[in-house]
């Protein structure tokens, strides 16, 4: 997905700080995922957090 729409992101968030944080925690959890795994992640780890999270909406 490109550019999701913030407000359907705030929309299962309680606030935008909330929402940043959500993020960051997932694109450190795919990171570290990648790493075990050894696999290389092309795109940025915090694109794929928001893609995922916007997704689940």
């Amino acid at each position: 997905m490109l550019n999701p729409n913030i407000g359907k992101l705030i929309q299962n968030s309680q606030n935008r700080y909330r929402l940043v944080i959500d993020i960051a925690h997932t694109a450190r959890k795919i990171s570290t995922d990648a790493a075990e795994k050894g696999e290389i992640i092309i795109e940025k780890p915090v694109s794929i957090a928001i893609d995922k999270l916007a997704s689940e909406i």
